[in-house]
């Protein structure tokens, strides 16, 4: 049955309100480097200021979309679906005008505030909205045009950087906040928890501030300071501590931010615990491919940018289909089919060769040639076997979640889920790259055993993954592409567990509505819930290095 015209233009909104979300972080990793030769710092240097400018959006994004899902919950999604258009147009206007590095950390921060509302808000409205198959077929177009943001992010970027400035990356939001502007207002419907009572658990929105922030802060600085900075191990033990707190804080309040019976449901518990290592193997994955590419196979940034499209495509162009059958079917041999058909492709990439032409080491009889590592043969079909996998896990995802709490629920539901989406891929991402760090320097330590790999300078000269700095030996190149290749192996299947791992979690836990009727305590009134978002691309990797590319980790 065709949707009615306040429908479309509802999923319209939602899209749009979501999408520039992703879109923004896409655009604006192609502009960094622009963004660090221009504008003046008195605080960082080029390098942290890039990273900040990133990962603080992030970070203030993750951690405030469980306190955001609850506003949406408790003031209205339509009300504060707007306030997030009307703050991330302000911040984006702010963003694009930014006299320097600190107050573009600064606004950036605030403008993934605004983000916040918009991710759970967008989930929750489709949720209100749409109602059995109509609502699996909606957040397959959802899922689907969320990918297409994904192809269209760093072609846009590139464009608006070369031809106007990199401030343009930031006012190309305008119009598409006019646009979801005017469809909310004129066609999206008020909803929110007709449960609320007049207290707001302020609270339990500081304590899941500082559990979320503390996480994902403390596992992106210590990688980035190969956990050399106690300021890591503080954030993640406040985070720790935080998180630990939580439940018993919300078990004694007598009006939760989170209430704790969405836990009861089997398919809301079982499909977080997914999220966290299917959406942490796919940070591994498109993270460190980003680099590896880049920094040892040798390819340039647009070729790194391209190379996982016919993964996007397939998610953008059957996300819909598979959304259907889950909701016809249920999700369960989806969930479980779809990451382990992905733990294949990315295995695929195990076998990867670390140069990208024939290279000649040595000279004479003691000559060896390194394979080389092409794309069409290497690299291509791991991303075509990964994209079947991610088309099939993506909306069968959302569509577990679709009976497993009550509709009042589902903005701090979303939140949820997209908040272990993103920090998920934190810890994952920060503790394989110390499997990673000590298989390199073991590695290129025992083809090199003349060279101090403890030494603090060796180090900042030659990481793992990464072209070695200008200057380096043949010898001491040719060894650290090899240590490279070894250790990218490594993360490739540790990734590859974790997906192994999530297909097993789903294929146990995972119950098919259908099958096993309404959920024990919830609501008889319990609607489809969203998930994570698709992952989008463009994780920046030290900035300076490399652009992470395909399907992003990031969550909702």
């Amino acid at each position: 049955m065709a949707m009615t015209a306040k429908k479309r233009w509802t999923l319209f909104a939602a899209i749009l309100g979501s999408g520039i979300v992703f879109l923004d972080s896409t655009v604006v990793n192609v502009a960094l480097p622009k963004i660090g030769k221009e504008l003046p710092s008195h605080l960082f240097d080029v390098s942290d200021g890039q990273l900040y400018v990133y990962t603080f959006y992030l970070l203030s994004l993750s951690s405030l979309l469980i306190l955001a899902g609850a506003l949406n919950d408790y003031y209205g999604r339509r009300r504060m679906f707007i306030l997030g258009l009307i703050g991330f147009g302000v911040t984006s206007i702010a963003c694009g005008l930014a006299p320097n590095m600190e107050l573009l950390i600064a606004f950036r921060v605030l403008q993934g505030a605004a983000g916040a509302l918009l991710v759970p808000g967008s989930l929750s409205i489709i949720t209100a909205t749409f109602q059995g198959e109509e609502q699996g077929r909606a957040f397959g177009l959802w899922a689907g045009a969320s990918a297409f943001t994904t192809i269209l992010g760093p072609f846009v970027g590139g464009l608006l950087v070369d031809s106007i400035s990199w401030r343009a990356a930031f006012f190309i939001n305008l119009p598409l906040v006019v646009l979801a502007l005017y469809a909310t207002v004129g066609y999206v419907e008020e909803s929110r928890d007709e449960e609320a009572t007049a207290h707001f658990d302020w609270l339990g929105a500081a304590v899941v501030f500082l559990a979320v922030g503390g996480l994902a802060f403390g596992a992106t600085r210590g990688q980035q300071r190969e956990w050399h900075d106690a300021t890591a191990y503080v954030a993640l033990a406040v985070g720790g501590l935080a998180t630990v707190a939580f439940p018993f804080l919300m078990a004694r309040s007598k009006h939760p931010l989170v209430p704790l019976e969405l836990f009861r449901s089997r398919n809301f518990t079982v499909t977080n615990i997914s999220t966290l290592v299917i959406y942490g193997a796919l940070y591994v994955t498109f993270f460190f491919v980003a680099i590896f590419v880049q920094g040892t196979l040798g390819y340039d940034a647009a070729a790194a940018g391209v190379i996982g499209i016919p993964a996007t495509l397939f998610l953008a162009v059957f996300s819909t289909r598979f959304g259907k059958l889950a909701a016809r079917y249920g999700p369960r041999l989806f969930m479980a089919a779809g990451p382990a058909i992905m733990g294949v492709g990315i295995l695929w990439f195990a076998r990867v060769p670390g140069t990208s032409s024939s290279w000649v080491i040595g000279t004479g009889r003691g000559a060896r040639v390194l394979p080389p590592s092409g794309y069409l043969h290497d690299l291509l079909p791991g991303y075509i076997v990964f994209g079947i996998g991610l088309m099939m896990m993506v909306a069968p995802l959302t569509t577990a979640l679709m009976r497993s709490v009550p509709t009042h629920n589902s903005g701090v539901a979303s939140a949820v889920n997209n908040a272990i989406s993103r920090v998920g891929p934190q810890l994952a991402g920060a503790l394989i790259y110390v499997a990673i760090a000590a298989t390199f320097y073991s590695g290129l330590h025992a083809r090199v055993p003349t060279l101090d790999t403890s030494s603090a300078a060796v180090r900042k000269q030659i990481a793992p993954l990464n072209r070695p700095a200008a200057g380096t030996s043949p010898e001491v190149e040719a060894a650290s592409r090899e240590a490279s290749a070894h250790s990218f192996h490594v993360a490739m299947v540790l990734s590859a567990a974790l997906l192994f791992a999530g297909a097993a979690v789903n294929a146990v836990g995972i119950r098919n509505p259908s099958r096993t009727g309404p959920e024990t305590g919830l609501s008889d009134r319990a609607q489809p819930e969203p998930t994570a978002k698709p992952p989008t691309a463009g994780t920046p990797v030290g900035v300076e290095r490399a652009e992470a590319t395909g399907p992003d980790p990031g969550g909702t």
